[in-house]
């Protein structure tokens, strides 16, 4: 009966304790539940087509959409079902999960027989290095695998017979029905942490390092449990790094480092990472890129230190020494897929990062706990010798008062190592609120930080924030000056500032650096097309066409510039490639329509004109010049209708005044004829008309709605005028056709067609 108390009351005090840990957990990261969303949630989430639409969890499992993780997009796609895009979900999720490791990796710790389990879980848990992979969404690629990660190893060790479960098993046939169901699962879950994200491929040699701890040494036997999951862990590496080459694009010079320079990188990142455990400050979402000269000797020396290290702990026969080589072996393993041997898109910005140490950091924290252990009890000491009793019943109590009496001085040590590392965590937190406190942050800690300058410029930009978001391309260009799209930014920035020229430099910039991006090629065009570099702009939206011949954008633009040089039949063909690929791009439509037009295709551009309307039926010029093309094709009464509508819509649109003004003065049609109604419209339209181009052409019609309403001086004194400003403009056919009307006024005769 007392065994039984004693196990109940030490069930409970599991369960306490498991519940401190998760509360500690919670309230560290409690301003994460403030945060938004940051940096490329918005490719990997907000923006995701498999995770938003239009696309589903087919693609994410059958398709490269999903890059690397489909498990982690399964899951985004399944919260984006229950609560759409609200971040505190996925906060929230992303924080138990790291809490539920914490506990786990707890009970891993005690069935690997580690002293200070429960310390060292926390100092995991808490320590602020862990805040990018909890604060950041995206991150939970982290969470979510390490999960899986250490379920995975805690099943092995049941099936390898180190936990209660095997021990309790009341035959051998159940034993082993029950021993390969926990190895299954084991191997299940490795799979699913893959899944979820490949840096835990390195689980197969942490398993081996783990039979190590337990028999201090491996078999061959050994290997064949093992090999299962070594084959899941090599064709995940081959995927991912195939992935990481012809997905992400990780080629070029930012990834071209020799494999000496890829060794002295791995050397640092060790001790790197090891001193932001030691010492988290500053921790910067992006660190300055390391300069490596594989030349010198001494950048070699870290890599060696850690190696010559290793080989010391694993001479030293000592137990503390068997202590630190497994914790720092664990260490080296699971780092050694993120040490810059292999490839991997975030080098691009540096190389190294305070998530990739995520699984890592588990060794030397737990190492910190069980030396806080280890000095806490050396403070306190109880022999279990001193007990009277005898039983199990006793050494229970025994070990039970060596543990009350061990609390007090573990309490204080680690306590307070807890408590400061809780508050860093926390104050770190606050850095991951928005994208502005996460660029701000890093740029106050890594000036340097190009990325972060042309990040701050896109989020200002969406803010409205012109010119600090000009600033910041501005700097990530002097800090990176072949970085394309910084260059492409701050030209069209600079564009939407009137800026034009220098807006050009930064085009050509990029499109040098890039010459393969049509856009770039495009907006490049457009710029020159401002400032009269007519010539240039078609060259570029050329070159633009041959990288993408179905790029509707730049075949309008294109055809902008034919109109511009007098092009009509080259304009055409462009604007029918461009409404063959925008149909709905109304502009376009209207374009094409006019060029016809003009080209006396009458037919046809009613059809565009017609199709306009269609899209936008309050479009005022498409139904005046509609009206024009009936008039063209002698369909007056549509013409009428069309520019009557136009009027309706605009009052004060010239061509549908003067078009119909003409139309009632000069009709065939006598049913049609309004002088008087002819004059009023033809007013409005010279008043509105007296600074524009086709001003002598508003005149001339306004001469031939005084003749219809027997005005006839007005008319020829109107005429004049006319033919004087058609002089002006050289226009000879108007001034042609105006003499001819003269003639008629003089003789008191209206004009009619």
């Amino acid at each position: 009966m007392a065994v039984r108390e004693i196990s109940v009351s030490l069930w409970r005090r599991n369960w306490f304790w498991a519940l401190v840990l998760i509360a500690s957990v919670f309230i560290a990261y409690s301003q994460v539940f403030q945060a938004g969303f940051i940096w490329d949630d918005e490719s990997h989430l907000t923006r995701n087509p498999c995770v938003v639409g239009p696309l589903g969890l087919k693609e994410i499992w059958t398709s490269t959409q999903a890059v690397y993780y489909p498990l982690v997009l399964t899951t985004f796609w399944v919260l984006h079902k229950l609560v759409g895009l609200n971040p505190l979900p996925y906060h929230l999720l992303n924080v138990l999960l790291h809490a539920a490791s914490a506990i786990l990796l707890w009970r891993l710790l005690r069935l690997l027989q580690v002293r200070g389990a429960w310390l060292g879980a926390a100092l995991w848990a808490l320590h602020p290095v862990m805040v990018q992979s909890v604060a950041w969404v995206t991150e939970l690629k982290n969470t979510q695998s390490c999960l899986f990660y250490l379920l995975s190893i805690f099943f092995f060790l049941k099936w390898e017979g180190r936990g209660s479960l095997v021990s309790r098993l009341p035959s051998r046939r159940a034993g082993k029905r029950r021993s390969s169901v926990a190895f299954a699962l084991s191997l299940v879950l490795f799979l699913l942490a893959t899944l979820s994200k490949p840096s835990v491929v390195m689980l197969p040699f942490v398993l081996a390092l783990c039979i190590w701890w337990m028999r201090g040494r491996i078999r061959w036997r050994d290997v064949l449990p093992l090999a299962p999951f070594a084959l899941i862990s090599a064709l995940v590496s081959a995927w991912t790094i195939w992935e990481q080459k012809f997905h992400a694009r990780a080629v070029g010079p930012d990834w071209a480092q020799t494999f000496p320079e890829r060794l002295i990188i791995a050397g640092r990142a060790i001790w790197f990472y090891l001193g932001k455990l030691l010492w988290p400050h500053p921790l910067i979402f992006i660190y300055p890129r390391w300069e490596v000269d594989p030349s010198k000797l001494i950048a070699y020396l870290p890599l060696l230190l850690a190696i010559a290290g290793l080989v010391a702990l694993w001479s030293i026969r000592a137990a503390w020494g068997r202590a630190l080589f497994f914790a720092g072996a664990y260490y080296v393993i699971s780092l050694f897929p993120v040490l810059g041997i292999f490839t991997v898109y975030f080098f691009r910005y540096s190389f190294v990062s305070d998530h990739f140490q995520y699984l890592a950091s588990m060794g030397p924290l737990a190492l910190a706990g069980a030396a806080v252990a280890a000095v806490a009890g050396r403070l306190c000491q109880m022999p279990l010798e001193l007990a009277t009793e005898t039983g199990a019943a006793q050494l229970a109590k025994n070990r039970l008062a060596v543990a009350s009496r061990r609390f007090v001085p573990s309490a204080c040590l680690g306590g307070a190592l807890l408590i400061l590392l809780a508050f860093l965590t926390w104050q770190h937190t606050t850095e991951y609120r928005d994208l502005i406190a996460l660029y701000t942050a890093t740029l106050r800690k890594n000036p340097a930080c190009w990325m972060a300058h042309y990040n701050l410029g896109i989020v200002l930009t969406d803010q409205g924030d012109i010119d600090q978001a000009i600033d910041h391309y501005q700097h990530a260009v002097a800090l990176r000056p072949a970085y394309a799209e910084a260059h492409y930014n701050l030209g069209r920035l600079l564009v939407e500032q009137g800026r034009v020229d220098d807006a050009v430099v930064h085009y050509e910039e990029a499109v040098e650096i890039n010459p393969g991006d049509p856009e770039t090629q495009n907006n490049l065009g457009v710029a020159l097309f401002t400032i009269g570099r007519v010539d240039d702009a078609i060259a570029h939206y050329q070159k633009a066409l041959e990288i993408q011949p179905e790029y509707g954008e730049a075949s309008c633009n294109l055809a902008n510039a034919f109109i511009s040089k007098g092009d009509f039949d080259g304009a055409i063909a462009q604007y029918e490639v461009c409404v063959a690929a925008i149909p709905d791009q109304a502009e376009a439509q209207y374009n094409l329509a006019s060029a016809l037009l003009r080209k006396g295709r009458t037919d046809e551009a009613i059809i565009h004109y017609q199709k306009v309307l269609q899209l936008y039926p309050e479009n005022a010029d498409a139904h005046a010049n509609l009206g024009s093309a009936f008039a063209a094709k002698g369909d007056i009464r549509d013409a009428v209708a069309e520019c009557t509508r136009a009027i309706e819509i605009a009052p004060e649109n010239v061509a549908a005044l003067s078009n119909l003004a003409w139309l009632l003065a000069t009709s065939a049609d006598r049913s049609l004829r309004n002088g008087s109604e002819a004059v009023r419209l033809a007013e409005r339209a010279e008043s509105a008309s007296s600074r524009s181009d086709n001003h002598a052409t508003v005149l001339r019609i306004l001469a031939a709605a005084y003749a219809e309403a027997g005005r006839f001086a007005d008319a020829k004194e109107t005429a004049q005028q006319a033919l004087q400003a058609a002089m002006v403009e050289g226009n000879a056919s108007l001034a042609d056709a105006l003499q001819g009307e003269l003639a008629l006024y003089d003789l008191g005769l209206p004009y009619h067609k």
